[in-house]
């Protein structure tokens, strides 16, 4: 029999602010010797560089600094990602330069590298100010810490992002296309690999088969020509075997119907080969170029395996038009929705090669269905062939 004395024990006991106002705080007590070696890097670095610049020394001198000073600024935008929770995206690297002049030159004039510089000189009064004030917070005016660490540390989030984010969008640019074109590659090389074993594999096996039946189909053509010709009819059906196969992996390349015929035609045959009725609208006034139109048929080819694999649909639909300067591509199928590119069922690869050529693919599929999937391109226009 229970007492009416018992009551639930307390919860255990915690500090009393939260874990971020712990983190802001901590960025504000490192702030003074982060900034004072900030401070002493920039104004040894700078004045030696500057000061023997006469010299044949000084310049490299200033350079070496330079590139050091991009190391400084990823160490704080480390210690304020971290800290303060702010993602500044990472300045693109320098381009490679053949010969110590070109390089000596490249390194004179980043502008990363003279910001975070700048970011070094102007920290030290301001990482004096922000240590005294949240030491001083801490042992007099704890009862309004948070708001103080919250509003000392939204000067350092604006001084991060202002100079040691990239310099402007075109520099943004450029570390997005390079990210792009490691997908691109990754791609590229999982393809060849992909044809490689499938070669290797099929049509390559069945030829070597071909080959051997075929010598010994000669070894008894004069001694058994019955079992030599059932040989040759065992090789011939060998060899359609290894034509299909062949044609089935150049259409995994490149689907002839695409070239001759363009993405109607081509689409048409995809949903032909779907285990469910699809439903194909294309609304184009012409073409697109060769790669964007062979992106859009391998986009659509996928989402419609998918719809075959894993969608228990009874119908689907693809549907194809421009929009401006964007070609735009939507599957949906009646199945069991759920499809989720965090899930890594090959929708998160799909979204991926669509990124590395400004594509976008976006996903409704509520649990139930339907699934409706968008995939944007962009649109250029078809290169006319040069007229004899």
């Amino acid at each position: 029999m229970s007492s009416h004395s018992d009551s639930p024990p307390p919860p255990p006991a915690r500090l009393a602010y939260g874990r971020y106002t712990w983190k802001e705080v901590a960025h504000l007590l490192a702030d003074l010797p982060c900034a004072l070696a900030g401070f002493l890097y920039a104004v040894v670095t700078v004045s030696l560089g500057v000061g023997l610049a006469v010299t044949v020394i000084g310049l490299p001198l200033l350079a070496l600094g330079l590139a050091g000073a991009r190391g400084m600024g990823a160490a704080e935008r480390g210690r304020a990602r971290g800290l303060l929770g702010v993602h500044v995206d990472r300045p693109s690297r320098l381009p490679r330069r053949d010969g110590f002049f070109p390089w000596l030159w490249a390194q004179l004039k980043d502008p990363v590298a003279w910001r975070s510089q700048l970011y070094g000189f102007i920290r030290l009064p301001w990482g004096v100010l922000t240590f005294a004030v949240t030491l001083v917070s801490l042992i007099v005016l704890w009862p309004v810490l948070p708001f103080v660490a919250r509003g000392l540390t939204n000067v350092d989030r604006a001084m991060v992002r202002a100079l040691l984010s990239p310099s402007d969008e075109l520099e943004r640019r450029i570390a997005e296309l390079e990210s792009d074109r490691g997908v691109v590659v990754d791609t590229a090389a999982a393809d060849l690999r992909r044809i490689e074993r499938d070669l290797h594999d099929g049509a390559q096996a069945r030829l070597v088969a071909l080959a051997m039946g075929l010598g010994l189909a000669k070894e008894k053509l004069l001694d058994d020509p019955e079992a030599a010709a059932a040989m040759v009819d065992e090789a011939h059906g060998e060899v359609k075997l290894a034509l299909q196969e062949l044609r089935d992996l150049a259409r995994g390349i490149h689907p002839a119907v695409l070239t001759d015929r363009g993405l109607d035609a081509a689409l048409s045959a995809v949903s032909a080969r779907c285990t469910v009725p699809v439903k194909v609208s294309v609304d184009l006034a012409a073409r697109p170029a060769d790669a964007i139109e062979g992106i859009a048929y391998f986009t659509v080819s996928e989402l419609l395996q998918n719809v075959s694999k894993h969608a228990r649909a009874r119908s689907a639909s693809v549907d194809v038009w421009r929009a401006e300067d964007r070609l735009m591509l939507q599957v949906r199928d009646d199945g069991v929705g759920g499809a989720d590119p965090a899930t890594g069922s090959g929708l998160a690869g799909l979204a991926e090669r669509l990124g590395a050529v400004d594509g976008v693919l976006a996903v409704d599929s509520p649990a139930g269905g339907p699934t409706t999937i968008t995939a944007e391109l962009p649109w250029r226009d078809r290169e006319q062939p040069a007229r004899q």
